[in-house]
């Protein structure tokens, strides 16, 4: 017995094979053409002949009418392998964003229950997320079921189941080169050419059954690995230590005997050099007096005054020197 937690569940006695689901590939989207409780009750008529695994409202209601071990009437030839999902609407509407959490929810169940991988089907041989229309005549022939409107959410039903059970999302694959379809190409013959599976040609092209193809069409070509980014280039910029830097410049004046040596003192003199506020031979490692005085030289020059020109290094000013004359700031 399977069935959903989280499903309403509302058992139907007639309109389905009990015990006759052979396997479950995955999930089939369905469009009601009427109401939640409309389908409720026409699963229930004999002259029905149509059921469905699940069903979802457009405020967010989800039933379950019949147990996953059993084939619900829903796809002809696609009942004993796909279970299925009638959704609340017409055709060419869009699903709700409650019916899109509703559906992932199911398709997760699936995934969780049976295996069912977290993608959109290639078709009624592959796995995953599929939709009435893909089966074609063998599946009653409902081309425009569920309309290409919800066709075209599919993919952000997959993006929510993955979310559900904690999966990554795969990013999409690289589709940098093209190929021009030439007279009497097929998909398969396409894959074989190019080493990749026709599956993934139609994917990445969103070409769907019967994947009609004519000659001079441009199709994407899926695989190619996206070129690795160079490594960014390691910053060999000298590192000054504002505290350390502070230290040193109250330490200092006005009794320079009590001196403070730090390297990276050199680098603020040099630049301080540079900027033409102190002489080129004072570039040792103590932040002595005419070193204070600059700094405040330079402080000046970014707009400050009276004590906020003290000559003791602060973030801003000693950032803004930083950048001009090219080393890094710490602490």
């Amino acid at each position: 017995m399977a069935r959903m937690s989280g499903a309403t569940w509302r058992p139907i006695s007639i309109n389905f094979t009990k015990g006759g689901q052979d396997e479950v590939r995955g999930v089939v989207v369905h469009i009601m053409v009427g109401t939640l409780p409309g389908s409720d009750s026409w699963f229930r008529n004999p002259k029905a002949q149509a059921s469905s695994h699940f069903g979802t409202g457009k405020t967010g209601a989800l039933y379950q009418w019949v147990d996953t071990k059993d084939r619900a009437w829903a796809q002809a030839n696609g009942n004993r392998t796909w279970i299925s999902v009638e959704n609340e609407g017409q055709g060419g509407d869009t699903l709700t964003t409650a019916q899109l959490q509703r559906n992932a929810e199911v398709l997760a169940w699936a995934h969780k229950i049976y295996g069912v991988p977290l993608q959109v089907a290639s078709g009624p041989a592959g796995r995953g997320l599929g939709w009435h229309g893909m089966g074609g005549a063998a599946w009653g022939g409902h081309t425009s079921c569920p309309g290409s409107k919800i066709v075209a959410q599919l993919p952000e039903i997959v993006r929510r189941a993955k979310a559900i059970v904690g999966q990554a999302d795969t990013p999409a694959p690289d589709t940098t080169d093209t190929y021009t379809v030439k007279a009497g190409d097929t998909l398969s013959a396409i894959g074989r050419k190019l080493g990749v599976k026709w599956e993934d040609l139609a994917a990445v092209n969103g070409l769907r059954p019967p994947y009609a193809i004519a000659p001079g069409d441009k199709l994407k070509v899926p695989g190619r690995k996206p070129s690795t980014p160079a490594p960014k280039p390691a910053d060999t910029r000298p590192v000054v230590d504002l505290s350390k830097l502070i230290e040193a410049a109250k330490t200092n004046p006005p009794m320079a005997t009590r001196t403070v040596t730090y390297s990276g003192v050199r680098t603020v003199k040099a630049a301080l050099v540079r900027a033409g506020l102190l002489v080129a031979t004072d570039t040792d490692g103590h932040m002595g007096v005419r070193a204070v005085k600059a700094y405040a030289a330079w402080q000046r020059r970014c707009g400050h005054t009276g004590q906020a020109a003290d000559g003791i290094p602060g973030l801003s000013t000693l950032s803004a020197l930083a950048a001009k004359y090219g080393f890094r700031v710490t602490g």
